[in-house]
C-alpha cells in the first residue's frame, strides 16, 4: 500500500480517477469522462420451482391472507411460536398450525 501525499490540491488528488455511473449519479450525462460499470445481466428469469409453478398470483395472494388470518388469530390465543404441517386428504390439502413444544433442559438449573 502506499503513503498518502500530503499537501495535494483537490484536483492533483482526483486525477485518474473516474466516476462510476449508479442511479444517483446517472442524472448527470454530460461528463463524457464517466466509466459505465457493468450491471449483472440475468441470464435466465427468475422461475418458480417445479411445484409452486401451477399456483396463479390469485391462489398465492388467498393462501396468504389465510395464513396471515390464522397467524393473527393464534396470536390472540397466546401462540406465538408454531409450524405448519400439511397433508392431503384424497382431494383436499391441509395445512395445520401445530405448536411448537419446547425442549426440556437438561443438568443442572442455575441456582
Amino acid at each position: 500500500m502506499s503513503k498518502i501525499k500530503k499537501n495535494l490540491s483537490d484536483a492533483d488528488m482526483l486525477v485518474g480517477w473516474k466516476e462510476a455511473i449508479s442511479f444517483e449519479s446517472d442524472v448527470y450525462k454530460e461528463d463524457p469522462d464517466r466509466v459505465q460499470t457493468p450491471t449483472r445481466a440475468k441470464d435466465k428469469p427468475e422461475t418458480k420451482s417445479f411445484l409452486s409453478s401451477f399456483l396463479t398470483p390469485e391462489l398465492e395472494e388467498k393462501i396468504g391472507k389465510a395464513l396471515l388470518d390464522l397467524k393473527l388469530e393464534l396470536y390472540k390465543k397466546g401462540t406465538v411460536d408454531f409450524t405448519l404441517k400439511v397433508s392431503r386428504d384424497n382431494e383436499r390439502v391441509i395445512i395445520q398450525a401445530v405448536p411448537v413444544k419446547e425442549k426440556k433442559q437438561t443438568g443442572k438449573q442455575p441456582s
